[in-house]
């Protein structure tokens, strides 16, 4: 019964991108009582299947679980290779890591402002919130940054030059964006995701 819980709880997190309040939760698993959830929950968060973040809202841990990490691939010319497991990844791990959950947020593209980046329209991008209590980086020059410039938001190149900050586009299409008021950075982006 346990499994088919934690499994309807992830299930509806993956369905509606967000995790379901104590009374959805209720319902999805057929409880008669906000005091049987939560024990179901303190039970998913000893597991380590779900976390709290610093607010104390429910953040799934593993969504993915442990892929096999089979070795390299030739990006070159094609060589011969044989499928040898080399250990297990877990997706969540390698692109958040545990100190920075509660601080990581993904937000997907628009444009095309960024593509000599790799980053097309239709990605996902998986942003670190930078400043603020508990910040442990800042924004160097180079990273490619979440920021709010002038009252508006994008997704550009952080770039520091003859003290003057300005933000850089990844496409000669477009001009480099100097704030003429504010210039505010919000996050550092940590990854790309793409399916095909």
């Amino acid at each position: 019964m346990y499994e088919n819980y934690k499994n309807k709880i992830l299930g509806f997190y993956q369905d509606n991108k967000r995790m379901p309040a104590y009374q959805e939760i209720m319902s999805l698993v057929g409880f008669k009582s906000k005091n049987a959830v939560y024990k179901l929950i303190n039970k998913l968060v000893a597991d380590e299947v779900l976390d709290k973040d610093s607010r104390g809202r429910l953040i799934p841990n593993q969504l993915i679980g442990e892929v096999p990490l089979l070795g390299l691939v030739e990006a070159g010319f094609p060589t011969m290779a044989e499928e040898h497991v080399l250990d297990t990844m877990n997706i969540d791990q390698y692109l958040i890591g545990d100190k920075n959950k509660d601080k990581t947020y993904m937000l997907e593209v628009k444009g095309d402002s960024m593509i000599d980046a790799g980053i097309n329209e239709g990605d996902l991008v998986i942003a670190e919130r930078i400043g603020g209590p508990g910040a442990t980086r800042e924004a160097k020059d180079g990273d490619i940054v979440i920021a709010d410039v002038d009252g508006g938001w994008t997704m550009k190149y952080l770039r520091k030059k003859s003290g003057k900050v300005f933000l850089e586009p990844a496409n000669k299409k477009y001009k480099p964006i100097y704030p003429e008021v504010s210039l505010n950075i919000a996050a550092v982006v940590r990854g790309v995701i793409r399916k095909y």
